[in-house]
């Protein structure tokens, strides 16, 4: 049984649904205080989980790499531990340098909250393993700030690297303008292939009643 380990931090507001889904599929789960200085020993997976930690404070994720867990989260992806950082988790992880580039402000200044149709880019990863490159997915959207920059030179070592994972688009796999994404970019890994951010959220399409169960297949790559 795989264990995941899922960070909380003052504001997280999706740890529970993280805890959700993965207990779904079997996992064991342990909510960790971002005051807390280590990761439980057995963790297998950590899910930095989406939401406001510190209320989006001077800029989203900016304060929360000051937490004391943030040091071993280092550690442990640098030791090649898988990290996934969803929304919230995803700002994090740009901002304490796992993954490159940043998150600004929406286009428009608007809080978007809807499903939305994602394209697999790269399959050659983990985490979507389990999806066809190409594929299109339904997966729910909620963020200010998922407006992704990254310079040229940075966004032509994503591409010649296989590290584009995911684009906005449309039912016809046109890719579409959401938030202002350089390239519709709505996630990335590192070069390493073992840190993940996205903005959508998988752990909220698990179920075809409430509107996709898409995020299955994405969470279970993780877990395989």
């Amino acid at each position: 049984m795989k264990h995941v380990a899922i960070l909380q931090f003052p504001g997280t507001n999706c740890d529970l649904d993280t805890k959700y889904a993965f207990e779904k599929l079997g996992c064991s789960t342990t909510i960790v205080w971002h005051k807390e200085e280590k990761l439980p020993q057995e963790t297998d997976l950590l899910v930095i989980a989406g939401g406001f930690s510190y209320g989006d404070y001077l800029r989203s994720g900016a304060i929360a790499k000051f937490s004391p867990i943030m040091k071993d989260v280092l550690t442990f992806a640098d030791k090649g531990g898988e990290v996934l950082g969803i929304c919230n988790g995803f700002q994090i992880l740009t901002e304490v340098g796992l993954l490159p580039g940043a998150l600004k402000r929406n286009i428009g200044l608007h809080f978007i909250s809807k499903f939305q149709t994602l394209k697999v880019v790269n399959n050659s990863n983990s985490f979507l393993q389990k999806c066809e490159k190409d594929e299109l997915l339904n997966i729910p959207i909620a963020h200010a700030d998922g407006n992704y920059y990254i310079d040229e030179e940075g966004y032509n070592e994503l591409e010649a690297n296989q590290q584009i994972l995911l684009q906005y688009s449309n039912e016809k796999a046109e890719t579409v303008i959401v938030n202002g994404s350089v390239n519709s970019i709505a996630g990335i890994c590192n070069k390493n292939k073992n840190v993940f951010g996205l903005m959508p959220h998988p752990e909220r399409a698990l179920e075809t009643i409430l509107g996709s169960d898409d995020g299955i297949k994405m969470l279970e790559g993780l877990i395989a």
